[in-house]
């Protein structure tokens, strides 16, 4: 069985007295997320976390990790693979997709980015995330 291990980060914004998260879109599977990717050598969670928003997006972020949600799923057969998700708060909004990654990039309303996500855990990620902003 081949382990794998990503983390990424539900990124929000304060917009108009709303809270926004960040979702991408995957060239690959089409499904809108969040930014999130493969550790790295000897990476800690929190910079792997911080880079990978970096590079597919652009946006710079403070990270909390004392939110800390993890997602185990077998993606393809003999591989099992665990992505941990933090929260972090974007310091610019203005974002640039990794052009061989990502199709697109949009903030959405957090409680509108249920109906946007393609996975029950994605949603329940984003149900605990709202909770921890608020």
């Amino acid at each position: 069985m081949l382990h794998e291990k990503s983390c990424g980060a539900i990124v929000y914004r304060k917009y108009h007295g709303n809270t926004e998260i960040l979702l991408i879109k995957h060239i690959n599977s089409g499904h809108w997320s969040f930014p999130k990717g493969h550790v790295e050598g000897d990476e800690t969670e929190v910079e792997t976390a911080k880079r990978e928003i970096l590079e597919e997006t652009g946006i710079e972020v403070n990270l909390d990790p004392t939110f800390r949600e993890t997602v185990s799923y077998s993606p393809k057969k003999d591989t099992q693979k665990v992505v941990v998700y933090f929260i972090a708060k974007a310091k610019n909004t203005d974002y640039v997709p990794q052009e061989d990654e990502i199709a697109e990039i949009k903030w959405v309303e957090i409680d509108r980015a249920g109906s946007v996500l393609a996975y029950d855990n994605d949603r329940s990620i984003v149900n605990k995330a709202k909770k921890f902003i608020r």
